[in-house]
């Protein structure tokens, strides 16, 4: 047993019962170790989340605001260490994580503090015999299980509602990014949050398919890969226990034939590069106009050729490395897929020349991509875009919808309405018009293979609550 592994059960740190070591991914080097977190274990911190729930979902919602706004405070305190220890854990640019993992877990603690407040916990409906009270209750023990791209936003995405909903919490967090997720642990405790109330137990796909299966759990909620979430729906569909699933996403950008290039290659910088390609929303698929494609892909090579790959804590980085040496050769496959088919190299393709530690790969892009390739089909993961003509934008439509994910998208155009009505037709939990950024009081979420339920916004919160119906006979008290 190493020492320096750590988990968060009731309220105390605890030596972790098995370890693994949490590699730095631009130097292949050890940071420390992180929990591998063992039956058991798991065991206790669903109990622990079980004996806290009464008090905690019965606590007034001005309370847990008031809990939750400390938690918020002391995210806070540490958000200048966590966003370079994601940095150093995952590739992450700092430039990225000062916000992702820095700034916004706390702000969004604090959205679902007010939120809590505003939202009534009973409301009355007249009916046929005289009136209900239809009752939001907490939906119970909660298990939030995150991947290691955003570490810390994604854990908020589920901690956040699921805390001011009433619901006690045992987070899972992916053994990559086992250190940071002690964060939330250490903010908790300094914030006074009951014991049991939220429960840390990092480690890999058992420990997450053990607790998944755990009869103390009342609800999933899960971040990470379609495969997975399909494996996570059929247990949670045989138990008939409710599961919010954010999976995978092979997002078409779609470029109208009178956008601007300079502004759309700009907003493509993020939307289809941010966090090296470890993105679920990314628009990895550039559909391009069949009467502007030259000038398109000349466009989209410079604006790769000028990204600069490098130290993910120099904050002048746009490309990092991946996350492991696995997920690096995942997308060499990936790249050697594209360079056997029929579409042509035209950016990237290789480990860059000048980066001999890590696990680095260069921003590539490939044209003259079939649809139906799968460098057009299955989500890469990395920094590796596919670049699509079509003639009109009933094509562009039909190209965009010719995916097994609808999770995310853009339009590009000069013509907001124009661009606004595309976006309309695309078949996606979410779309952006020239740009891509996630409004955390609007819902985020995917259709077909990209998932289940909704995070974020109102729609969040109402994630975590179970609608009870008390019918009563005679008029509403007022």
């Amino acid at each position: 047993m190493s020492t320096a592994a750590k988990i968060f059960i009731d309220g105390q740190f605890r030596a972790a019962e098995e370890a693994h070591p949490v590699i730095e991914a631009a130097t292949g080097e050890a940071l420390g170790d992180g929990a591998s977190s063992t039956e058991a274990e798991i065991d206790a911190a669903v109990a622990a989340a079980a004996a806290a729930l009464p008090a905690w979902q019965s606590a007034s919602p001005d309370h847990r605001a008031t809990m939750l706004n400390a938690f918020a405070a002391a995210l806070d305190q540490r958000a200048r260490g966590t966003d370079e220890l994601v940095t150093r854990e995952n590739g992450m640019p700092m430039s990225l994580s000062r916000g992702a993992n820095g700034r916004f877990p706390a702000a969004l603690v604090r959205y679902y503090a007010q939120l809590i407040t505003d939202t009534p916990i009973e409301e009355i409906r007249p009916s046929m015999i005289g009136h209900t009270v239809v009752r939001r209750e907490a939906v119970g023990v909660v298990a939030a299980i995150v991947p290691w791209n955003y570490p810390q936003a994604l854990a908020a995405f589920k901690l956040a509602p699921a805390l001011a909903a009433g619901c006690t919490v045992v987070l899972k967090a992916a053994p990559e990014t086992a250190l940071d997720a002690l964060v939330f642990a250490e903010a908790a405790a300094e914030a006074g949050l009951p014991p049991g109330v939220l429960n840390v137990v990092p480690g890999g796909a058992a420990a997450g398919a053990y607790l998944v299966a755990h009869p103390g759990v009342d609800k999933v909620t899960f971040t990470g890969s379609t495969a997975a979430g399909r494996a996570i729906g059929e247990v949670c569909g045989r138990l008939l226990r409710p599961v919010t699933l954010e999976l995978g996403g092979k997002s078409a950008a779609i470029i109208l034939d009178d956008a601007d290039l300079d502004a759309t290659m700009k907003g493509l910088r993020t939307a289809s590069f941010v966090n090296n390609g470890q993105t679920c929303h990314l628009s990895s698929r550039i559909l391009a106009p069949r009467s502007r494609y030259e000038e398109v892909l000349a466009a989209l090579v410079d604006m790769v050729d000028g990204l600069k790959v490098g130290d993910p804590l120099d904050t002048s980085t746009d490309i990092g490395p991946l996350v492991s040496d696995r997920q690096r050769d995942r997308v060499l496959g990936y790249i050697e897929s594209g360079k056997n088919s029929s579409a042509k190299l035209v950016a990237g393709g290789s480990v860059p020349a000048d980066q001999q530690r890590g696990w680095f790969v260069s921003p590539t892009v490939f044209a003259d991509v079939d649809n139906t390739d799968r460098i057009a089909q299955e989500e890469i993961f990395g920094p590796v875009l596919a670049v699509i003509p079509y003639d009109g934008d009933d094509e562009a439509v039909a190209l965009a919808n010719d995916s097994e994910f609808g999770l995310a998208g853009t339009v590009w155009s000069t013509d907001d309405e124009r661009a606004t009505e595309v976006a309309r037709a695309v078949r996606t939990g979410t779309i952006g018009i020239n740009d891509y950024q996630l409004d955390f009081r609007a819902p985020f979420g995917g259709v077909k293979a990209s998932g289940i339920g909704r995070e974020l916004g109102p729609e969040g919160l109402d994630a975590f609550f179970s609608l009870k119906s008390i019918y009563r006979v005679g008029p509403a008290e007022t």
